[in-house]
């Protein structure tokens, strides 16, 4: 558990920096005049690029046993490229930070995940992934909440940009810190060594597919902000609030969600999926209350993104093929999300209800993907 809360303390800052860059991304493009098929674009694929590397990484990472070098890393490349955006000042430059804060975020995730479930064996792993989850997006309210503040002073997007130096240089000093203090995370996994050497079992491909769907239809918070500076449901200063208010509904989801997971299993992410499905009506037709309201049910799907979706991965591989089985799941559930993202910017520039459909529809298509999982799940968390 101290591990746990060190890695989660070190991802408070972590989110603080770039969730607070994510949070006025959207309607800074927005200024910009770009339209919303290339803001689904380049988040989209930022988020290909984001979950596609993580494939390499993550096989990197149990080919050399190199965990803490290429999670640093990561976190290197991801902590400094979010200040660099108050350098530039054009929308490509702006993407290609954007993509590239991904890339940080890919290389660094699969050996880090790893090695949070090293520690959550012991403790349970909805528990610890929603622990960890619960700092993380806590600092995703803080630092939206941080930049409104400083719009809201300043009113300059690229000071708000360069202010988010200090938490990523906080966010680096913990992580060299955990370093010192956890140099071999492995060995809190106690019990004898799994030699499994067969391919991953169906379980898995199939469980992507589902993850993947939900994916799809799951919106960027770039492109909802988009939604609101273009209608004016939502005000400047007012659209990183409700960023804020969605990072606290899914830091205290995330805790709440990984006790119950442990609990109840992968059958909670059935009701999770339906309820968050209802995102999109509310920010795209509703007016200001209705926004806020969709902005937090959207933080509550990233709660079960971010929580409960990872968690359910570790029982089903064992611990030495972790790290390049997070890489290939978050490869392919990456692939999901751009192809999504690409369309729901496409169908935004053409129909608003078409592109609600389309967000409701896959993540609906998800839940029968669920059940079948749900069946055989059971047998994974008791050799676990």
């Amino acid at each position: 558990m101290k591990f746990v809360l060190m890695i989660g303390v070190l991802s408070f800052f972590a989110d603080f920096t770039y969730e607070g860059s994510r949070s006025i991304l959207g309607a800074y493009l927005a200024l910009m005049s770009v339209s919303a098929t290339a803001v689904g674009i380049v988040t989209g694929f930022g988020e290909l690029a984001g979950y596609s590397l993580r494939l390499v990484s993550g096989r990197l990472a149990d080919l050399t046993g190199k965990f803490w070098p290429i999670t640093i890393f990561g976190y290197v490349i991801q902590m400094f490229s979010v200040p660099a955006l108050a350098l530039v000042d054009s929308w490509p430059a702006v993407a290609s930070l954007i993509i590239l804060e991904r890339v940080g975020k890919a290389i660094r995730n699969p050996p880090r995940d790893a090695m949070l479930s090293h520690a959550a064996k012991e403790i349970g792993y909805g528990w610890a992934f929603g622990v960890h989850e619960s700092l993380d997006q806590f600092g995703a309210l803080f630092g939206p909440l941080a930049v409104a503040a400083i719009l809201a002073l300043k009113g300059e997007y690229r000071f708000a940009f360069a202010a988010l130096l200090v938490p990523g240089l906080i966010c680096l000093s913990l992580l060299l810190l955990a370093r010192r203090l956890y140099p071999h995370p492995e060995d809190m996994e106690m019990g004898p060594p799994n030699v499994q050497t067969k391919g991953l079992p169906r379980i898995f491909w199939v469980y992507l597919v589902g993850a993947g769907l939900v994916a799809a239809g799951f919106a960027d918070f770039p492109l909802i902000a988009y939604h609101f500076q273009k209608t004016s449901t939502v005000s400047k200063n007012w659209v990183p609030i409700a960023y804020a208010i969605a990072m606290a509904v899914s830091g205290t989801g995330s805790l709440v969600f990984g006790r119950l997971f442990d609990r109840f299993g992968i059958s909670l992410l059935i009701p999770l999926t339906l309820l968050s499905a209802l995102f999109a009506p509310l920010v795209f037709l509703g007016g200001f209350w209705a926004a806020l309201a969709g902005s937090a049910v959207w933080g509550l799907g990233m709660g079960v993104h971010e929580s409960i979706i990872p968690a359910a991965v570790a029982p089903m591989i064992p611990p030495q093929r972790r790290s390049s089985a997070y890489g290939l799941f978050t490869a392919g559930y990456g692939l999901f999300w751009f192809l999504g993202s690409a369309a729901i910017g496409f169908l935004y520039d053409r129909s608003i209800p078409a592109t609600i459909t389309f967000c409701i529809v896959l993540q609906l298509a998800a839940i029968p993907i669920f059940f079948v999982v749900r069946r055989q799940y059971g047998v994974f968390r008791k050799v676990s």
